[in-house]
């Protein structure tokens, strides 16, 4: 995945821990570059500070590969409720 808005290598260097939390998210919505490959128990560790920033469609599906949690997503879902804003 090429990220063309971010200069990558200075996030890296300045906050290495924030840079991952963001670039598994970035892979999480927008996909795996061709050797790329997503590491499980990472996942599953930091799961709490990204999963508020994930599609709710790939938030779903994650949590079924990664716990086996079957449930619905709300009937009301729609574009203007999908992502809520995180004030920190």
């Amino acid at each position: 995945m090429i990220n063309w808005n971010v200069d990558e290598e200075k996030f890296k260097k300045s906050s290495p821990y924030d840079y991952r939390l963001w670039k598994l998210v970035q892979l999480v919505n927008y996909g795996l570059g061709e050797d790329e490959k997503l590491n499980k128990t990472e996942i599953k560790k930091v799961w709490s500070k990204i999963e508020g920033r994930i599609d709710p469609y790939k938030k779903r599906a994650m949590e079924f590969l990664l716990w086996g949690r079957l449930y619905s997503l709300p009937n009301n879902l729609n574009f203007w409720n999908a992502f809520p804003v995180n004030h920190q």
